[in-house]
């Protein structure tokens, strides 16, 4: 051990020089010489002067707690304590933003792509850096003459160099062959797993680390992947849950009746399908159960009744929303898994929900329903004893009290469903083919006519309508409407801030539709531009019979329509609608003359 340079003095040790050719006399010391006592305190001198030295040089190498000569990246990190450093080391990276975040080539098998670092989370970790920094030195000596690079401690973020890696793989990539087992009907089919080709997240993430600012590009290893669950487990899942689950039905207790989820219903909800990893983790999915089961759960389920608005007493009042009744169908899926796999005791304990209204009756009394903001009204003939009549009548009545939210897109066809005999809508005249026939629900588009002015002249969006083929009298030109489900619909949508209630009425030679919202514009009109290529009916013959109809035959036209908004006393919009006519033929239920 280094004595302190004092010592020297105070505790020298004796040396003794052997006299060379004579014997010892060690009774009677003899006294050394003068010269040789000069050397021996020169020699203790220098001795001194070199640890005085070196004790202070060592005080100098450990000023700081980074030893001197340490630098990281070029920046110079030495004989600075360890916050000193990380601020000086942060300032130097700003330096080099350029460096840091320019693109990263990496080679992925045959191909380089090139990444963002930022994407993947490379980043330099200053704190963890410097203190590698401060724990780099050796000894005195290295850490007073010494000079040393540190590595920068590099951080990336595994998950997302995953993914970012994964998706640059293109087609070097070979995909897992995911395990599963599928149903065809009822019989549960085995797919079994293939392993593919890719990128392993940890070694991935260690080649960017290592490589980012070495040599590039950078060398990430493509491994071979194979999926979490073997062949032998997607085997023994048919055997021990698949193939027992769908041999015999599940019957499902409630307070309000039984439900019996036929094997149809469990192939169609159990789900065996894999993950991203390939792991097989069974469930039962809770809306393709709800819809395999859209039969049975009306035996036992009530729907809620949202609030709505109605007409009493020609004033409009809040209806009050209704409760339901509703299975719990996600307790039940997670129930169901527990007696799948049995043969026996298949029964589960459902649990009945009370389903509220979506809209409340507070809701609705907010939605400014307060005025009638248009009407409009269309005539017919043949009175109610009529079959077009009765079906104008009875799609009115099923229309009658709609209310539509703001925001929301009103559908005739989706409001009334399937208008045909079994409703009650009866045969009558129907344009098909350019033709005149009879078909269930003749007329009705004369009531879709009447909704779609009522909507248009309340400033309502159109979405969707189109005219008729042939011009009729009794309607507005361009502005009017047919339909013909499924392909033909009538929709508008509520594009204000208040609610929209549909009214109704009829007499036995007219058809009324009236909008009751709160009024926005002063007023909205029509101005129609001239009739132009006008065309003339041809006459066509038809095979005669009961279902051949005559007329008369119509001009064909084109013309223009603006439906002009008013609010304040200015114009503030307007919007243009056009329509071509063709001339309706003159249809005779005859032979041609020879």
């Amino acid at each position: 051990m280094t004595q302190p340079p004092s010592q020297f003095t105070d505790e020298a040790q004796t040396v003794q020089f052997a006299r060379v050719g004579r014997p010892a006399e060690p009774d009677v010391p003899e006294p050394a010489p003068r010269h040789g006592r000069k050397r021996i305190f020169l020699a203790g001198g220098i001795t001194a002067a070199v640890l005085v030295a070196v004790g202070g040089s060592a005080a100098y190498g450990y000023a700081g707690e980074v030893p001197r000569g340490t630098t990281v990246l070029g920046v110079e990190l030495g004989a600075k304590s360890e916050a000193d450093a990380a601020t000086a080391l942060r300032a130097g990276l700003s330096g080099q933003a350029e460096r840091l975040s320019a693109a990263l080539p990496v080679r992925l098998g045959e191909r380089v792509v090139e990444i963002d670092p930022a994407d993947v989370g490379l980043a330099v970790d200053v704190d963890a850096t410097v203190a590698a920094a401060a724990a780099s030195g050796g000894g005195p000596f290295s850490r007073i003459f010494g000079s040393r690079q540190v590595a920068p401690v590099v951080t990336v973020d595994a998950a997302k160099a995953e993914e970012v890696l994964r998706g640059a793989l293109g087609k070097d990539a070979q995909a897992m062959k995911m395990p599963a087992v599928t149903f065809s009907g009822t019989t549960p089919k085995a797919v079994h797993p293939k392993p593919g080709k890719g990128i392993d997240a940890e070694k991935s993430a260690q080649a960017l680390r290592d490589g980012w600012l070495g040599i590039h590009p950078v060398p990430v290893p493509l491994v071979e992947v194979h999926p979490a669950t073997s062949a032998e487990q997607v085997d023994k899942l048919v055997a021990d849950l698949a193939r027992p689950a769908v041999a015999a039905p599940v019957t499902v207790t409630t307070e309000r009746g039984t439900v019996t989820v036929p094997p149809a219903a469990i192939a169609k909800s159990l789900v065996l399908t894999a993950d991203k990893t390939g792991r097989i983790n069974p469930r039962v999915d809770e809306k393709k159960l709800r819809a395999a089961l859209a039969g049975p759960l009306g035996t036992v389920e009530v729907a809620a009744k949202d609030a709505t608005m109605a007409l009493k007493a020609g004033k409009p009042t809040v209806v009050p929303g209704v409760d339901g009744h509703r299975l719990d169908t996600g307790k039940l899926s997670t129930d169901l898994l527990a007696v799948l796999p049995k043969a026996d005791g298949r029964t589960v304990a459902g649990t009945m929900t009370t389903a509220k209204p979506k809209v409340t009756a507070e809701a609705v009394a907010k939605l400014g329903v307060k005025e009638k903001v248009s009407t409009f009204t269309t005539q017919f003939s043949g009175g109610l004893s009529s079959a077009r009549s009765q079906n104008i009548v009875l799609v009115s009545k099923e229309a009658k009290g709609a209310f539509v939210m703001p925001g929301a897109t009103f559908s005739l066809n989706t409001h009334t469903g399937e208008r045909s005999y079994p409703q009650g809508y009866k045969d009558a005249p129907t344009i098909v083919g350019g033709k005149l026939v009879p078909g269930a629900g003749g007329g009705v588009s004369q009531f879709v006519t009447t909704l779609f002015n009522a909507t248009y002249y309340a400033g309502l969006e159109d979405v969707e309508h189109k005219p008729h083929s042939y011009y009729f009298s009794r309607y507005p030109a361009v502005i009017e409407s047919t339909i013909y489900p499924p392909h033909l619909d009538f929709r508008f949508r509520n594009n204000t801030p208040y609610g929209v209630l549909i009214d109704t009425s009829y007499t036995s030679s007219s058809i009324t539709v009236s909008i009751w919202s709160t009024k926005i514009y002063d007023s909205v009109k029509t101005e129609w531009g001239p009739r132009r290529n006008v065309t003339q009916p041809q006459t066509k013959y038809l095979e005669p019979g009961p279902d051949c109809l005559e007329t008369s035959g119509l001009p064909g036209f084109s013309q223009d329509a603006w439906r002009i908004f008013r609010k304040d006393g200015k114009e503030t919009k307007r919007e243009k609608f056009s329509w071509t006519y063709q001339a309706e033929p003159r249809f005779i239920c005859a032979k041609p003359p020879a």
